[in-house]
């Protein structure tokens, strides 16, 4: 039974084990925390299983969105707040989001302004300077858009206000696993272009990772982010050339 202005703090993991601890203990002030895990090998399942306060399902990871969806038919309160194992609350941020659900009703989505953490360093260019993302939003009046299997999207198009406080995102552990996050991303992403019917050519290989990286690098100003801008600017720009040739793989082995 749903509670007016009570929150569910919602979470989807896979091998989260270095962060899970640490972001649940980040959610103390929501009335539920339910966690959907694609039965993670890494102990992440074990370690929430444990968790008094915390409601853990198994589920197979079809795609992002859902899985996202699938949390948010768990949910018993009235706001829904999501949240990544890599990402974390400052206590402002926290106290904001409580401020937030108990103001007189009106808006019912809103965005989190996010700053990227790379090595203990803020990145505060290389095109993360304008990430937002919605997280906080009424039970009921929306899900994800099924269509976008990565970076999904909330099916909202009403009235909607961007947060003052930041939220932290520690995407960036190390290179191998930013890469293989990227990769991962990519073959969604080659499976939502296969659902388009497109078919990659020398433009999609070449000109937009190119592309991606200049536009991040120099125009975004990756550069003033010193090595670390370098690196991640490099990562998302394979990350489109990744994109590609997997679309190239799946056109081939996909039966017609």
């Amino acid at each position: 039974m749903k509670t007016n202005n009570g929150i569910s703090a919602l979470m989807i993991t896979y091998n989260e084990i270095k962060h899970i601890e640490e972001v649940v203990s980040n959610l103390s002030f929501a009335n539920e925390i339910i966690i959907i895990d694609s039965y993670s090998t890494d102990g992440t399942f074990e370690v929430l299983s444990r968790m008094d306060n915390v409601k853990v399902m198994l589920r197979k990871f079809k795609n992002f969105a859902d899985q996202r969806n699938f949390a948010i038919q768990q949910a018993n309160y009235d706001w829904i707040f999501f949240i990544d194992a890599d990402e974390r609350l400052t206590p402002e941020l926290q106290n904001e989001i409580l401020q937030t659900v108990n103001q007189p009703k009106g808006i019912e989505a809103f965005k989190f302004p996010r700053k990227f953490i790379f090595n203990d360093k803020p990145m505060r260019f290389s095109g993360l300077q304008t990430d937002q993302v919605f997280r906080l939003f009424k039970n009921g009046i929306t899900k994800y858009r099924e269509n976008k299997l990565v970076h999904e999207l909330l099916d909202f198009n009403g009235d909607f206000k961007t947060l003052k406080n930041h939220m932290l995102h520690y995407s960036y552990s190390d290179y191998k696993s930013y890469k293989l996050k990227t990769e991962h991303y990519g073959f969604l992403k080659a499976q939502e272009l296969l659902q388009k019917g497109i078919r990659p050519n020398w433009f999609h290989f070449y000109i937009k990772p190119a592309y991606k990286f200049i536009a991040n690098y120099i125009f975004r100003l990756g550069f003033l982010d010193g090595k670390e801008g370098y690196t991640i600017c490099t990562l998302n720009a394979y990350g489109v050339f990744y994109r590609y040739k997997a679309l190239e793989k799946l056109l081939v082995t996909t039966p017609k």
